[in-house]
């Protein structure tokens, strides 16, 4: 009996501990699936799940395609080429995601994604679109410069 308690007890402390650091703005990692190793932020959290997920999950926005490097030598298009960013928006289980002790904010894309967002592939777009031009913007203003580098590992 002693080992079951004890079972749950770690499991509470850890959805806990989850739940108070994976707020709004907090940059994480995704440890699993097709974009793991990618950095994300983010940008609403569910921690009681809903009846389509049964789980508790955080909509995030990431950089599938980071930025490659810009050198002073490089003619002005292309540096705008080499500067892009490809985001992605996903809706992730909290077991998938890493929190880091990085935060992030990026001005107006709580009203952007919403879980409405992801019914229609239109609106689906039009996120991406918006969570692109606010990642250049950041990238082009030189701030946050370790976001837009891959992870080595």
């Amino acid at each position: 009996m002693k080992c079951k308690y004890n079972r749950i007890r770690v499991f509470l402390a850890i959805t806990l501990t989850h739940s108070a650091v994976l707020k709004v703005g907090r940059v994480a990692i995704i440890t699993r699936g097709r974009y793991a190793g990618k950095k994300v932020v983010i940008i609403q959290p569910v921690d009681s799940g809903t009846k389509q997920h049964p789980f508790s999950y955080a909509l995030v926005a990431g950089i599938e395609r980071y930025p490659s490097k810009v050198t002073r030598r490089m003619g002005k298009k292309r540096m705008e080429k080499r500067s892009k960013v490809k985001p992605f928006i996903k809706m992730i289980n909290y077991n998938h995601i890493m929190p880091t002790r990085y935060t992030l904010e990026l001005e107006g894309l709580k009203n952007v994604l919403s879980n409405d967002t992801f019914k229609e592939v239109s609106q689906r777009e039009d996120a991406k679109k918006n969570v692109k031009k606010a990642l250049e913007e950041r990238y082009l203003s030189g701030k946050n410069r370790w976001f837009f580098t891959p992870l080595r590992f």
